[in-house]
């Protein structure tokens, strides 16, 4: 019966290697070998009660045997038992936190739990200490993605599509996890690829490149600033003053002390990062307060101790909730992740008081690129023409206090041709 039963199995007949080890199971049920292979085959044939069974009557055979083990924890989790999953996978991790594989069933395990963070540690582990496990990869990079951190997803991936470019689940994993960055073209690269390889279309690549092809996808995604911001929180500060020149937040505080002296305002500080800008209006702001995209960004913007109020969000969103409640709204170096400022424009005359202002940097759109108002450059971040600016604002009910050139950073140890606004909401 055993010989049978590997045949089928090698024969990719599940079920028939199912019919063979449970004969073999019966005739001797002390075996958990036997027990073993008839756990594997019903798991193959998709019986998730019966290969539950046989992995309990194998490990209760023989503990000692770790595959067993292992085994056990994905047929609870398949079986839908989830708790007892995680707790069979804590077990093994105790024993064996070296194990890739009991990692990644402990992973999974969480995963099914809903355990997302817990999970993504595990699933960390596991891809750390086996590095080229695709299986792993991929379903990290999913709940990468599921957890917003898409850039994240892409640079575990991409390796993998260099060392196998044949694989069609990576290209197509790829190329999802450059839609949610909005990058069309990198995403439609992607996918692409996966399409001429995956022949039977199980992947569904053609419905996404349709809609690429159509023109979906041209803007930036939370998604890619907060991934990109959270990852860089711990180094921003350094990088961004220290290696970047940059300046934006002493610009505009230099620029709304021209248009007369000012304290006691109620201010808000958008796409706050760290709170560089909060250093340089804070002596202003009766009331200060802070959004970002990103949380561990506010982690260190908090640590500053400088801020009445933050919180983790989208700053369109945070101009929109808050009607007629502040004095001065700044976006240092921030509207550079946006390209149609229409929406912020008319949140931000909302959102200010009567003779409320607005003042923030971008960079700046010339040439004959200007005449379409905005762009996305090589660098991922857009620059806007003056024109455009001038006909957002005035459409939002906006004056333009004050519009002048500058350079908000460095890029290459080059100044970046940016320009500096302050507008202003009228008393009447």
């Amino acid at each position: 019966m055993f010989q049978t039963g590997y045949d089928r199995l090698y024969a990719a007949d599940a079920a028939g290697a199912a019919r063979a080890f449970r004969l073999a199971c019966a005739a001797d049920p002390g075996s958990g070998e036997a027990w073993g292979a008839l756990a594997d085959s019903t798991r193959d044939a998709g019986e998730a009660a019966g290969a539950l069974a046989a992995c309990g009557r194998a490990v209760a055979l023989d503990p000692g045997v770790w595959p067993w083990r292992i085994a056990l924890a994905e047929a609870l989790r398949a079986a839908g038992r989830l708790e007892e999953a995680v707790a069979t996978g804590q077990v093994l991790t105790a024993e064996r936190p070296d194990s890739a594989t009991a990692r990644l069933a402990l992973a999974r395990a969480l995963a099914a739990a809903g355990r997302r963070d817990a999970a993504l540690e595990e699933y960390r582990e596991a891809v750390a200490l086996r590095p080229g496990d695709r299986e792993a990869s991929l379903e990290l990079a999913a709940l990468l993605v599921e957890a917003g951190d898409a850039l994240g997803a892409v640079e575990l991936l991409q390796p993998l599509s260099r060392r196998d470019p044949e694989d069609a689940d990576l290209h197509a994993a790829i190329g999802r996890a450059w839609i949610m960055l909005q990058e069309p073209a990198k995403a439609l690269a992607a996918l692409r690829r996966a399409e001429g390889l995956d022949s039977d279309g199980r992947l569904g690549c053609a419905a996404l490149i349709a809609a690429l092809e159509g023109g979906a996808g041209e803007d930036l995604s939370a998604a890619y600033v907060r991934a990109l911001f959270d990852r860089y929180a711990d180094r921003f500060d350094q990088d961004l003053v220290g290696k970047l020149g940059y300046s934006a937040p002493a610009l505009l505080r230099e620029a709304v002390d021209r248009l007369g002296p000012a304290s006691g305002l109620r201010v808000l500080d958008l796409g706050c990062g760290t709170g560089l800008a909060g250093v340089a209006f804070r002596p202003l702001a009766g009331h200060l307060a802070g959004v970002d995209l990103a949380p561990r960004m506010v982690e260190k913007a908090r640590a500053r101790a400088l801020y009445d109020e933050l919180s983790v969000g989208d700053v369109v969103a945070a101009v929109a909730g808050a009607p007629g409640a502040w004095d001065l709204l700044v976006a240092a170096d921030v509207l550079v992740y946006l390209g149609n400022l229409t929406t912020l424009f008319e949140g931000a005359a909302k959102a200010l008081r009567p003779a409320g202002r607005f003042a923030a940097t971008v960079e700046r759109l010339d040439g004959e690129a200007a005449a379409s108002g905005y762009a996305l450059g090589p660098s991922r971040r857009y620059a806007h023409s003056e024109a455009y600016l001038r006909e957002t604002a005035a459409a939002a009910g906006l004056t333009v206090r004050l519009m002048e050139s500058c350079s908000p950073r460095r890029e290459k140890g080059v100044g970046v041709p940016g320009l500096l606004f302050i507008m202003e909401k009228p008393e009447h």
